[in-house]
C-alpha cells in the first residue's frame, strides 16, 4: 500500500510518498532531507502531536490563558485532550513555562502556560 502524506518537520513540506507493508515502512520517496524519512516512519507507525488549546481563567487579566503539552501525545489522544482542557481552570497568576497541569492525560506530561497572565 502507498500512503502520501505532507512532512512537518521542516518548512520544505515535502509531500512524501510511502510505501507501507505489514504496517512497516518499506520505502520512502520525496523527502529532500533525512528528517523526511524520520517522520514518515513515526507517522505511520505511532503518530504524535504536541497539543495547544486555551483554558479558561478566573480572575486573571484575560479570560483564556494559551496552552501546550510539554511533549507530544499520541494523536488518537487528541480529543481526549481537548475534553480534558475544557475542565481545567487557572486561579492564579502563571508565567510562560508554567505547569497548568501535571500528568495531563497520563504520567510524565504536563500542560504548561505559553503566555504570562496577571
Amino acid at each position: 500500500m502507498i500512503k502520501e502524506i505532507v512532512c512537518i518537520e521542516c518548512p520544505k513540506g515535502c509531500i512524501l510518498s510511502v510505501d507501507i507493508e505489514d504496517n512497516k515502512v518499506v520505502k520512502v520517496r520525496g523527502a529532500k532531507c533525512p528528517k523526511g524519512i524520520i517522520y514518515a516512519a513515526s507517522e505511520i507507525d505511532k503518530p504524535v502531536r504536541i497539543f495547544t488549546s486555551t483554558v479558561l481563567a478566573e480572575g486573571l487579566s484575560m479570560k483564556l490563558v494559551p496552552v501546550r503539552t510539554d511533549k507530544p501525545i499520541p494523536k488518537k489522544d487528541l480529543i481526549k485532550a481537548v475534553e480534558e482542557s475544557r475542565r481545567v481552570k487557572i486561579v492564579k497568576p502563571v508565567k510562560v513555562g508554567d505547569s497548568v497541569v501535571d500528568n495531563f492525560l497520563g504520567p510524565g506530561i504536563r500542560l504548561i502556560a505559553t503566555r504570562g497572565v496577571n
